[in-house]
């Protein structure tokens, strides 16, 4: 069971949080449609952590922000880790669109930014044209709260972005009440195709040539320098774990507006599944630690329309009759975290078992004496239990990222 501390941490969140809905509720969001259309991102209340564009002396990961949507609030968090040997030698290639950061304090090395052109030429050291593979994060926080900034999410990130030698871009998609489906599903999927756009300008860019195709200056050069597109994965923690699965599928039913993106896996982190049908765990855990379902349920009527909501709507219930979309069998490697405490446990279950009938690689990892979002929430970042699933995370991960094949296994 969890610990006595854990217990009494979660009767205060819940308060807060039933407390913040309803407030959220009340507000409505807002009486400004244009307003309403742009969207908010983060509550200006919650706890954020700044952007580090210099390689932390502690994780040795960098940040940016990057504001990525005119039209609406969409943004993103891009995490690098340290760069490889002899990078340095292309810092006489800085952009101007990505000018050089004063020197970070603690020893933290800055980042001094690279050519997309310039890791792909041929004089280039190999060490300094290697790529990382890209994952996509989506947060938690019912649709509602929570943000790509968060300090619990950004600490995630970097986590995530130091195992798995990748790049992590953080999603900061538009929140409920005042931005209702689909927009957060939407904001996934411009994410993706805002990255393939990277990739694809960035080909486009020849320096051998002294050729700098038209819209090459936009190249996001964190992206185009180091990300490769076709080892792509997408993560999603709670409600974020519905937004990666709605995302997968668009990739999964049509990838040519996706190009050269290829998602090989994904993760999804105590789904926010739902449905109108009980399971036997949210009959025995409806009262759980820190989100019970009466209030998760309050989220759910943020994030849908008065018409819409329904409990086996799509964005709810994955395998609610006629939801429609590709067929399971289609979907890439899938690795569902799940919490003993956790009401909505079930229902992910049942997901992935789906999954395995059709021959997908699908495990679950089931954490004992857990509650729904342990591995993070900022309360439990620290634990062995939160470290622990990050690793097995990127154990079951670098299976499908790994150029050297599928050496990795769990």
């Amino acid at each position: 069971m969890p610990s006595v501390g854990v217990k009494i941490y979660s009767v205060f969140f819940k308060l807060w949080l039933r407390h913040r809905l309803q407030s959220l509720a009340a507000a409505g969001g807002g009486p400004d449609p244009a307003a309403a259309a742009f969207g908010v991102s983060c509550r200006p209340d919650e706890a954020t952590a700044p952007a580090n564009p210099a390689f932390s002396a502690a994780d040795g990961v960098a940040s940016k922000d990057l504001h990525i949507d005119p039209n609406s609030s969409l943004s993103v968090r891009i995490f690098l880790p340290t760069p490889p040997p002899h990078a340095h030698l292309l810092a006489h290639s800085r952009r101007a669109s990505d000018p050089t950061p004063a020197p970070a304090s603690n020893g933290a090395a800055p980042y001094r930014g690279y050519l997309p052109h310039a890791v792909s030429s041929p004089r280039a050291p190999a060490s300094a044209r290697r790529r990382l593979p890209i994952v996509v994060q989506f947060h938690g926080g019912g649709f509602a709260t929570g943000s790509s900034s968060a300090t619990a999410n950004d600490a995630f990130c970097r986590r995530v972005a130091k195992l798995c030698d990748a790049i992590v871009v953080a999603v900061g998609y538009r929140l409920a009440p005042e931005s209702r489906y689909p927009a957060a599903f939407e904001d996934g999927v411009k994410v993706l195709k805002w990255i393939a756009k990277q990739a694809n300008l960035a080909m486009m860019s020849k320096v051998g040539g002294g050729v700098d195709t038209f819209g090459a200056s936009t190249v996001e050069p964190w992206i185009a320098a180091h990300g490769d597109p076709a080892r792509c994965v997408l993560l999603g923690a709670s409600c974020g774990a519905n937004i990666a699965d709605y995302v997968t599928r668009k990739v999964v039913e049509g990838s040519k507006p996706f190009d050269p993106i290829k998602v090989v896996a994904q993760v999804l982190m105590y789904p926010f599944f739902i449905g109108s049908v009980p399971t036997h765990s949210e009959i025995r855990l409806a009262n759980s630690y820190f989100y019970d379902k009466s209030t998760c349920i309050l989220a759910w009527r943020l994030f849908l329309s008065e018409k819409e909501f329904n409990l086996d709507h799509p964005a709810a219930n994955p395998l609610a009759p006629g939801r429609g979309g590709p067929p399971l069998k289609c979907m890439p490697p899938t690795l569902t975290v799940i919490a003993e405490h956790d009401w909505m446990r079930d229902r992910a279950i049942a997901y992935s078992e789906e999954l395995r009938k059709v021959n997908v690689d699908s495990p679950v990892l089931d954490y004992k004496d857990t509650v729904h979002e342990f591995a993070t929430l900022d309360v439990f970042l620290k634990t062995p239990q939160a470290q622990a699933c990050a690793e097995d995370i990127a154990i079951w991960m670098k299976k499908y990222i790994s150029l050297r094949g599928h050496e990795f296994s769990y």
